[in-house]
């Protein structure tokens, strides 16, 4: 027992350790609840594309702010806002299918930020943690910053969710109960903007659209229920990104990737296993019932 407590309390003495468990769990319980209405919304298409297309603006801002990282959060939010309204814009012509604006855009942007990163050698590299997470890099002034935008983004979920649920399951009931659909749609696209934003330093570009479904996925096979969902997705993606936190620590692993990573594994446990709904329970439910 003294030495898991030991193993356990151990990583707690550095300060960076500290900040980045208090990242980890802000960055999943935010992921976790804007993420519910992404799978609910097969919007995950959106939500990866919307993590690729802030790349152009934490470049330009790195060369702008002469590599410095704090104010790459406010270029990274600025692009991601900018995009997703965009996106909004460009389907609600109805000329082009959302999934098409979206590749557009996607494609266009990552390409952009790809041509800017490949014409200055010297920050290609320090870039990295932008694409792969650097959690353990979060410095207080930053975690300040993702406490207070991630809190927003909470009570702004809060504030809407009856009208979010209904634009959700019904845009049809939305729009006979003269629901504002365009500005809820694009509130909603504003949210997913801003939680790119906050959680790109913790799992990186590269591995933001695994936070924004995977737990929320994960919750949707144990209950039904919107809020449930909400709050079981939010407990799971804060536990991953402790898990993986000290996953990174001792097993020497970047830790984007050791948070995924634990949150996939969970989600496999359940697909497999839950009750009722988890593919190895269905099996032997219905030979019982065979049987029977």
């Amino acid at each position: 027992m003294p030495i898991v407590i030991n193993w356990l309390v151990q990583p707690l003495s550095y300060g960076f350790i500290q900040r980045g468990l208090i990242a980890a769990v802000l960055v999943g319980i935010v992921c976790a609840v804007v993420g519910t209405y992404v799978v609910l919304r097969g919007m995950a298409f959106f939500g990866d594309a919307l993590a690729h297309t802030i790349l152009p603006g934490v470049a330009v801002g790195y060369l702008v702010s002469g590599g410095a990282r704090e104010p790459l959060f406010w270029w990274a939010l600025g692009t991601a806002v900018a995009a997703s309204l965009g996106i909004g814009a460009i389907s609600k012509s109805g000329r082009i299918k959302e999934d098409t604006a979206i590749g557009i855009i996607f494609a266009g942007m990552f390409a952009l930020g790809i041509a800017i990163i490949s014409t200055v050698r010297s920050y290609a590299v320090d870039l990295s943690h932008f694409l792969f997470g650097d959690v353990l890099g979060v410095s207080a002034r930053s975690l300040g910053m993702m406490a207070i935008f991630s809190g927003l983004v909470i009570l702004v979920i809060l504030a809407f969710y009856k009208e979010f649920l209904t634009i959700s399951f019904d845009p049809v009931l939305a729009k006979t109960l003269r629901l504002p659909v365009s500005f809820l749609n694009n509130l909603l696209l504003v949210l997913i903007a801003i939680t790119v934003a906050v959680a790109m330093q913790t799992v990186g570009v590269a591995l933001m659209v695994a936070m924004l479904v995977t737990p929320a996925a994960t919750a949707s096979l144990l209950t039904k229920r919107l809020p449930y969902t909400m709050a079981l997705a939010a407990a799971i993606a804060a536990f991953s990104g402790i898990v993986g936190l000290y996953a990174s620590y001792y097993v020497g692993i970047t830790s984007g990737a050791a948070i995924v990573l634990t949150a996939t594994v969970i989600f496999a446990f359940v697909f497999l296993f839950a009750p009722r709904r988890g593919l190895l329970s269905k099996k032997v439910h219905k030979n019982r019932f065979i049987v029977e």
